[in-house]
């Protein structure tokens, strides 16, 4: 080995070394959980370049790979709060409520549209949090109640405008076959978590794009990944997450960056109450026709209750994941489009995405095996006999 060759070989090396240190540092200083990602990702090419190549052009082009990651993350550092407005939708509970208690600690003046200022949820937020925070009566089904919050935003941001919009507000209902759903529940799952998220961004878009600012949806992992029982719920997240990807494209002109969260899955008070249960498993029940009913029987309708106690088992209390992703994407010079926080979120979304649709649905029925309880019909023997 040449002298000339070592001496440059180590003043790669050493470039590496600093390239690598800048990377690191600018790492901390991003909250989201995609720069971890980013980091595994250029380990594991480091890693391919010095074993495929020699030692010099090993660790020049991996030198030139911390540079460009490095010009990347430095997109990445977040932008002064400088009491910026947000307005957040579903802030009664769950991680609209987190969300809104997380922001004001940081600084923001935060907008809490809640769907009953007088419950426990938005008591709550008036006593725990800084007198910058307003809570706001917010229905997003109400079209009255969007113009009113509007105006009551209008009032007080004044000339400092609306930095960001949250559209987090969403219901789950009660996860059954799809056939069993009855319409009225697509209908209002459509209607709050796509149709209320849509009249929100419509109403305060004129704000954002004064300001040049953030607009963030909450949509689902269920809006990529076709889970078994959720077709009114993961339909109507499927469409918040088309609508996103179009709008922000359309905004980016008037310089307003749009995200989209995905989150995994999550403990929140989405899955309601065991008085809702009730309701939701009569309503099904009512809607039913006799032939359907007879079909799957009454025991399997009312075993899909079970359903939730398997959700509950692979959710996570933690809910700091989202709220940094949803951070950053507020804050952030240059926002990610879509956030995955959740463990195996993000697995899940390759996994549907490549995989061959046959082996994706076998995994996924294995997933649901848990839940045993088979339709009346099936469940009977020589049913495929009587069939045919």
């Amino acid at each position: 080995m040449s002298p000339f060759f070592s001496e440059t070989a180590w003043l790669c090396l050493a470039v590496t070394a600093a390239l690598g240190g800048l990377v690191l540092c600018k790492l901390q200083q991003s909250p989201g959980q995609v720069g971890r990602k980013v980091v595994c990702l250029a380990c594991l090419w480091g890693g391919v370049c010095l074993l495929s190549l020699s030692l010099f052009w090993g660790l020049l082009l991996f030198s030139l790979s911390c540079f460009l990651l490095y010009i990347y993350l430095s997109g990445q550092e977040l932008l002064p709060v400088d009491q910026k407005a947000v307005l957040i939708t579903g802030g009664d509970s769950g991680i609209g409520h987190a969300l809104s208690k997380y922001l004001d600690e940081l600084g923001f003046t935060v907008f809490a549209g809640v769907l009953n200022e007088n419950g426990s949820g938005a008591e709550e937020l008036r006593r725990t949090c800084s007198n910058r925070f307003s809570v706001l009566q917010l229905d997003v089904t109400n079209s009255q109640q969007i113009k009113d919050a509007y105006s009551k935003v209008v009032q007080k941001v004044q000339n400092r405008g609306l930095w960001a919009v949250v559209n987090n507000a969403g219901i789950l209902g009660l996860p059954t076959d799809g056939e069993l759903i009855p319409m009225t529940h697509y209908k209002e799952c459509m209607a709050v978590n796509f149709f209320g998220a849509v009249e929100v961004t419509k109403t305060f878009l004129p704000l954002l794009r004064k300001s040049k600012g953030r607009l963030v949806n909450i949509s689902s992992m269920a809006g990529g990944v076709p889970l078994l029982k959720l077709a009114a719920y993961g339909s109507s997240k499927a469409a918040l997450t088309m609508f996103s990807a179009i709008m922000r494209q359309e905004l980016s002109k008037w310089e307003v960056k749009v995200s989209v969260i995905q989150p995994g899955g999550f403990k929140t008070n989405i899955t309601g109450t065991a008085e809702m249960w009730n309701k939701l498993e009569k309503d099904i029940l009512d809607h039913l026709t006799p032939d359907v009913k007879e079909e799957y029987g009454q025991d399997y309708i009312l075993s899909q209750r079970n359903f939730f106690n398997s959700l509950t088992m692979y959710s996570s209390s933690d809910l700091s994941p989202v709220l940094l992703d949803i951070q950053h994407a507020i804050s952030a010079k240059n926002p990610y489009s879509i956030y995955t926080p959740g463990s195996g979120a993000y697995l899940w979304f390759c996994f549907v995405s490549f995989s061959p649709t046959g082996i994706f649905d076998y995994f996924n029925k294995k997933l649901h095996s848990f839940h045993n309880s088979m339709p009346r019909t099936l469940s009977m023997p020589n049913w495929k006999n009587k069939a045919m």
